[in-house]
C-alpha cells in the first residue's frame, strides 16, 4: 500500500488533486448526534417502512449490511441493527459547511456527491506548505467541528485520487505519488477503479483481462473494436492516466435533465392514487426546473412494481419545451396510459429532459399567460413560506398520501441539483 510520506511537487507542470470522502456520512452524523448510537451497528433509511438502507455504520457493515439493502434482508445479516430514519436537512446543512470548509484551502472545488469531493490544491502549498498538511488540517476540523471522519486520496489526478482515499477507511490518509503509480496499477483489480461496473468487468474478464496492468497493456485498437470510442479512455484508465479538470462549483457544465423518484408507503394500484403522486412528482420537477430557468421536451416516467426487481422505463418528446407542472404531469399520464400495468407499484420517478436553459417567451395566448402567472405565483409563495404551502388541492397533506424521500447523492448546495429536503 502506497505510503503516506510527504507528497513533494517536483514538476511544476503536475497537478495534486485530493479526494475526501466522508465515512459512512448519513449514520456517522446521527451517531455523533446521538452519543447512545455510538458504536452500535445502525443503518439509516428514508421516511416510511418501505424504504432501503441508505447508509450503514461501520459496525453494521462488519455484519454485512449494504447501502441499497432492503430492510428485511439487512435485519437478516444484523438482526440487532437499529433503524434510524434520516433526516435530510441535518445531512445537507452539514454537507454544505464541509464544501464552505474545503474552499478557504482551494476555490478549486467539485462536488462530486453529497458526502464527497475533489481539490486541486496544486496552487496551495505556498500557504499551507504540503498537501498533507491541508488534508490533516481538514480532517481534525471535521471531526471537531462535526464529530465525523472522512477519508482523502491525495495523487495526481481525479482517478488515482478517488482510488487512493478508498484504500484506508475510515479515517484514512493516502498518498499516490506520480512515481509509485505503475506499482499501485500493476495488480489492482479493474473493480476498484471508478468508472468500471459490474458489466464493464465481466466484458474486460471475459477478454482476459483482470487488473488494471493487464488493462494498460491491452491494445487500443482492440479495446475500441470492444467498446467503441470510450476504449481509448479505458487504456488511459489501466494506465492511471485522467487529464480531467476538477470542475469547481458554478462552472459545472449545464444538467442534462430534472427529475425526482420516490418510494411508497406502500405499493399502490388503484389509479386515483397512482395519478395523486404522478402530479406530486410533475410538480417537484416542474419547480425546481422553473427555479432554475430551464424547461424541457423530453419527459420520462420510471416504475418499479411491488416485487421489487421489476421495472421500465418510458419517455416521449413533445414538440415544445415546457417546465409547467401540470404540462408535465399531462405527458407522463400519457406514457402511464401507454402501459398496462402488470403489478402494483412500488416507486415512481418523472425527469425532464433535452433541455433548454434559457428563459422562455412569454406566450401569445391569454390563457397561456395566465396558467404561467398563476403558477409563478404558486412558487413565489412556497420559497417564501416553505414547501407545499400552496399546492394542488389533491396533494394537501396525508401521512396515508405520502412516499418515502430519500435525498440522492446528485445533491448539491447550490444550483439546479439543490433539491427541496423534508
Amino acid at each position: 500500500m502506497p505510503d503516506v510520506t510527504p507528497y513533494y511537487l517536483s514538476d511544476p507542470k503536475q497537478r495534486i488533486v485530493m479526494h475526501l470522502d466522508m465515512n459512512a456520512f448519513f449514520a456517522s452524523v446521527e451517531q455523533a448526534a446521538n452519543p447512545e448510537l455510538q458504536g452500535r451497528p445502525i443503518a439509516v433509511t428514508g421516511s416510511g417502512n418501505r424504504t432501503i438502507i441508505t447508509t450503514a455504520s461501520y459496525e453494521a457493515r462488519k455484519f454485512g449490511v449494504k447501502t441499497g439493502m432492503a430492510i428485511w434482508e439487512a435485519k437478516r445479516h444484523c438482526p440487532q441493527l437499529i433503524l434510524v430514519v434520516g433526516d435530510n436537512r441535518k445531512y445537507t446543512y452539514t454537507s454544505s459547511r464541509i464544501m464552505e470548509m474545503m474552499q478557504e484551502y482551494t476555490p478549486e472545488v467539485e462536488i462530486f456527491s453529497i458526502d464527497e469531493a475533489f481539490l486541486d490544491v496544486t496552487h496551495s502549498l505556498a500557504m499551507f506548505g504540503t498537501p498533507e498538511r491541508i488534508a490533516h488540517l481538514l480532517k481534525a476540523r471535521i471531526r471537531a467541528s462535526f464529530g465525523i471522519t472522512c477519508s482523502i486520496g491525495i495523487a495526481p489526478n481525479k482517478l488515482l485520487a478517488k482510488l487512493a482515499s478508498e484504500m484506508q477507511k475510515p479515517d484514512g490518509l493516502t498518498v499516490i505519488k506520480p512515481e509509485d503509480v505503475g506499482r499501485v496499477m500493476e495488480r489492482l483489480p479493474i473493480q476498484e477503479l471508478c468508472g468500471i461496473g459490474k458489466k464493464m468487468q465481466r466484458h474486460l474478464n471475459m477478454m482476459s483481462i483482470h487488473t488494471c496492468g493487464e488493462l494498460g497493456r491491452c491494445d487500443e485498437a482492440r479495446l475500441t473494436r470492444k467498446f467503441g470510442i470510450i476504449g481509448m479512455r479505458l487504456k488511459q484508465m489501466g494506465q492511471g492516466f485522467d487529464d480531467s479538470p476538477v470542475i469547481p462549483v458554478g462552472r459545472e457544465d449545464d444538467v442534462k435533465s430534472v427529475g425526482h423518484s420516490m418510494t411508497l408507503e406502500k405499493d399502490i394500484d388503484r389509479r386515483e392514487d397512482i395519478l395523486r403522486f404522478l402530479l406530486q412528482l410533475s410538480e417537484m420537477v416542474g419547480r425546481r426546473a422553473r427555479r432554475y430557468g430551464v424547461a424541457g421536451r423530453t419527459v420520462s416516467l420510471y416504475v418499479r412494481y411491488a416485487d421489487f426487481f421489476t421495472s421500465w422505463g418510458k419517455q416521449t418528446t413533445l414538440r415544445n419545451y415546457i417546465n409547467l407542472s401540470n404540462e408535465i404531469y399531462k405527458a407522463a399520464l400519457s406514457i402511464l396510459d401507454s402501459v398496462e400495468l402488470e403489478q402494483p407499484i412500488r416507486l415512481m420517478g418523472v425527469s425532464i429532459s433535452n433541455l433548454n436553459h434559457q428563459a422562455q417567451q412569454p406566450s401569445l395566448f391569454e390563457e397561456e399567460r395566465k396558467r404561467a402567472d398563476v403558477t409563478k405565483a404558486m412558487d413565489e409563495v412556497n420559497e417564501r413560506f416553505g414547501n407545499m404551502s400552496v399546492t394542488f388541492g389533491t396533494l394537501l397533506p396525508d401521512k396515508e398520501k405520502r412516499g418515502s424521500f430519500v435525498i440522492s447523492p446528485a445533491w448539491r448546495p447550490k444550483g439546479i441539483r439543490n433539491v427541496d429536503v423534508e
